[in-house]
């Protein structure tokens, strides 16, 4: 069977399912989705993610990515759809390339498994709010880097270590020397260090949101995480409250947050 990480078209339409049926309910929470909103993915890939958004009326909805090729396949995938010619649109650019002038200011922002890929998140997260209405929000979802698959070793073509938990946090030169051990590619290794240099945890992602000026309007902690149920068929779960409110340990058991942000002045 394919990979699910090289079966794009698998993974857009996991994206979609994720994304309707439990990330647009956590947002209605705060804020309706509805074609009064406009929404802008950064890190939007092929934009499965926007599709729920799209059929939900957002106008506009707008995803940008650095990938040519993702944005490319973008374009391919949403001219299936009628509505999606009216108020939807992919750019691939550098979001600090770009301002408010140029691309305007939305209702949502939405990062979904992006923020643990983003180099120097505090200047990102210092940049993002220029995008934001005053009563804008902003959603985010990603799994800690402690957790056991949190370094993606999913992608080794090694069947043992795609499927070897927790061995992405040991020190690099033994976590290298394993991955040459069982033969992974040089790009593998360098993509795999690449994760380990960004991985993230809760701690220093709610320590950046309160050094920009973020406040936490909703968050939660899954032991399952909601993605899961289309890719592995095991229903969300939600942490325990006593693994949710201790310090680091958590880390190493929550498998994914969603975070529901605004900004202040």
């Amino acid at each position: 069977m394919q990979d699910r990480h090289s079966n794009r078209d698998q993974y857009f339409k996991e994206q979609e399912y994720t994304t309707e049926k439990y990330v647009i309910p956590f947002i209605n929470d705060i804020l309706r989705i509805n074609n009064n909103i406009s929404v802008l993915e950064i890190g939007c890939g092929e934009g499965g993610n926007l599709v729920p958004f799209m059929h939900a009326g957002c106008n506009p909805v707008v995803g940008i990515d650095m990938s040519v090729p993702k944005i490319e396949a973008a374009k391919v995938y949403f001219s299936k759809f009628e509505e999606s010619n009216v108020h939807v649109r992919f750019l691939c650019a550098d979001i600090y390339e770009l301002t408010p002038e140029k691309l305007g200011t939305f209702d949502v922002i939405f990062l979904r498994d992006v923020i643990e890929h983003i180099h120097d998140q505090d200047k990102f997260m210092g940049f993002m709010h220029t995008f934001m209405k005053p009563e804008s929000i902003a959603f985010f979802g990603f799994p800690n880097w402690y957790m056991p698959f949190g370094g993606h070793q999913q992608i080794c073509k090694s069947k043992i270590l795609s499927k070897t938990p927790y061995f992405h946090i040991l020190p690099n030169f033994i976590y290298k020397r394993i991955l040459k051990l069982f033969g992974e590619s040089e790009a593998t290794i360098e993509s795999l260090l690449e994760i380990k240099s960004t991985g993230i945890t809760i701690e220093r992602f709610e320590k950046i949101l309160r050094k920009n000026n973020y406040t936490i309007v909703k968050k939660a902690f899954f032991f399952i995480n909601p993605n899961y149920e289309v890719k592995f068929g095991l229903r969300p779960r939600l942490s325990s409250g006593l693994i949710s409110s201790v310090p680091w340990i958590r880390n190493f058991f929550i498998t994914a947050n969603y975070y529901i942000v605004s900004h202040h002045k």
